[in-house]
């Protein structure tokens, strides 16, 4: 694929304080336009800026816009390395599909997100900071015109931020609040495609989650509230005395890329690791005789994600002691290891730029 490299002569100023998350952005960032009946055209990489829209811009209107998200992280090598970034281009092109967005070729996604992170290398954090370069790429709908139909222009973009360590407070167990009346996603809708809407969607239920002192919210079916579907920002994953268990990719949840890898590394351990339906009943039951052994999260941002608490109208439910589990612990350690190039990468999950 053609890239036209524009490089910025007014470089952004560095940050100085704590990077936290989705707050500081890159020199640059990467642009490819869609026309009906032309396709994709005029990649490149340009100074990072505001961008511009018709009023009429479908986006704004239909919300036709998916998008990724993913880290680059530097070894103690200097080595600069992607995760995944072909199932994350895979699946971008599965939300885009799912969406009638043009599709964004899975190969030119990561040449255009090795492209642009190779241009600003030199944001990425060092590797004993704990931090990575959060990787953004989105497509939206930019035809002006008002009525409800698939668009035929859109703009394939990638902006870059580097972030800091997620566990700032350490790896302390996070506080879920067991959501039993809003719904985020049924069956047949979108709740498998990572759309800005589904996150709309969430915000009202989050919002009272913090009120009620809780970090997150673990959303459950819509028709009885009884089956555990995912977190806001994770896959959950709930083990037993005998069994890990996973809720199954039906239609309602994002299957996630390090929910895979983790299950991937599960199986090479030789646990007994299964994607079933898991009641709330089954969880409670479970904690009251002694099989609950632990609950954790898996996403992009935190990697892997003790839970100490679930929340409930009647009183929460402490998971075990409250206490970082073995599972979550060594599998964190495990995966983040991989990502920055210090423990073999069996499976070729890492790409160098």
């Amino acid at each position: 694929m053609q890239i036209d490299v524009r490089p910025t002569t007014a470089p952004r100023p560095r940050p100085t304080g704590p990077l936290g998350f989705g707050t500081h952005f890159t020199d640059h960032v990467f642009h490819m336009d869609y026309v009906d009946g032309k396709g994709w055209n005029d990649a490149r990489i340009e100074p990072y800026g505001p961008i511009s829209l018709d009023p009429a811009a479908s986006v704004l209107h239909y919300a036709q816009v998916v998008f990724e998200g993913m880290k680059a992280f530097k070894g103690a090598d200097g080595a600069i390395r992607l995760f995944r970034p072909d199932a994350h281009a895979a699946r971008l092109a599965r939300s885009c599909q799912k969406l009638r967005i043009a599709t964004v070729e899975p190969a030119h996604a990561v040449e255009a997100i090795s492209r642009v992170v190779a241009q600003d290398a030199d944001w990425v954090p060092d590797a004993s900071t704990g931090g990575a370069l959060y990787i953004r790429p989105f497509v939206y709908a930019t035809e002006a015109f008002l009525g409800v139909r698939p668009a035929k222009a859109y703009t394939f973009s990638i902006i870059l931020c580097p972030v800091g360590a997620y566990y700032e407070r350490g790896f302390a167990p996070v506080r879920i609040w067991v959501e039993r009346e809003k719904v985020r996603a049924v069956k047949g809708g979108v709740g498998d495609a990572k759309t800005a809407g589904n996150y709309a969607a969430s915000l009202s239920a989050a919002a009272d989650a913090k009120a009620r002192g809780y970090d997150q919210v673990l959303w459950t079916d819509a028709h009885e509230h009884e089956r555990i579907e995912e977190v806001g920002t994770m896959n959950l994953f709930v083990a037993f005395d005998d069994e890990i268990v996973t809720p199954p990719l039906e239609g309602t949840i994002l299957g996630g890329i390090t929910r895979d890898s983790v299950i991937t590394l599960l199986k090479d351990r030789g646990e007994n690791i299964v994607e079933r339906n898991v009641t709330l009943t089954e969880v409670r039951q479970a904690q009251a005789s002694g099989r609950l052994r632990e609950v954790f999260g898996t996403g992009t941002a935190a990697v892997v994600s003790p839970v100490g608490v679930l929340g409930f109208e009647d009183g929460d439910l402490t998971v075990g002691d409250g206490k970082p589990g073995r599972l979550a612990v060594e599998l964190h350690d495990e995966l983040t290891a991989i990502q920055r190039g210090d423990r073999p990468d069996p499976h070729g999950w890492l790409r160098t730029v």
